[in-house]
């Protein structure tokens, strides 16, 4: 469930970032973002390139298949 991954990110960074940022950083609209983040629609893998280096966590995590934001088991 990577979509809780992409929400759960964006609202425990330090300084809040809001769907519009993220659309922005992403060069797509708040609402095509938004779909992604509630699992409506699937997030384009270079997306997820762009969110992880951002984001500073692993592919890994954020598509759930470890807890290690790092990478790894």
């Amino acid at each position: 469930m990577y979509y809780h991954r992409l929400r759960d990110l964006r609202e425990d960074r330090n300084k809040k970032i809001d769907q519009a940022e993220i659309a922005k950083l992403l060069k797509t609209t708040q609402q095509t973002y938004s779909n992604w983040e509630t699992g409506k629609r699937e997030i384009p893998f270079r997306h997820v390139i762009t969110l992880a280096k951002f984001y500073d966590v692993s592919i890994d995590y954020i598509a759930g298949l470890t807890n290690n934001k790092r990478g790894g088991k």
